[in-house]
């Protein structure tokens, strides 16, 4: 089943931000190189955490929603926090984290499929999650390469 419009398209959109930073990245190493991988990784750890706000909102929505699923959706901003660490502490960055970060977009899909799965989300769900998080994940994981 197809999700309605507008969350399809601006779901769609939503990978523009990372196609673009990975447009630069592999562009060359020109002088918006750094800026672009940083950009990269502060998107993927923003949608990260956005991920886990919505799934929060599922739990929230739910007469007697499963226990799991709060600590779930925790779980991806305290994901997008530790994969700051590298940085905070001068150790190699962006790389490490851009990879953390893209594990954890494509892995956030085992989440979304069980939700699917117990009906708590519409049946559209994971059409639109599938692409998104395989879309997203595999360009940062990309960046992260770089």
């Amino acid at each position: 089943m197809n999700p309605p419009l507008v969350p399809r398209w601006l779901g769609l959109a939503g990978l523009l931000p990372q196609l673009a930073a990975a447009a630069v990245v592999f562009s060359g190493d020109g002088p918006l190189h750094f800026s672009a991988l940083s950009m990269g990784y502060a998107y993927a750890a923003l949608i990260l955490s956005f991920l886990g706000g919505l799934w929060w909102g599922i739990a929230a929505s739910q007469p007697n929603p499963p226990e799991w699923l709060w600590v779930a959706a925790i779980a991806p901003s305290l994901i997008a926090l530790g994969s700051a660490v590298p940085w905070a502490t001068g150790q190699p960055w962006p790389g490490p984290s851009l990879l953390i970060l893209g594990v954890a977009l494509i892995g956030a899909l085992a989440v979304d499929l069980v939700l699917a799965r117990r009906g708590l989300v519409p049946p559209w769900w994971m059409s639109l999650r599938l692409p998104l998080s395989l879309g997203l994940g595999g360009l940062t994981l990309a960046l992260g390469f770089a």
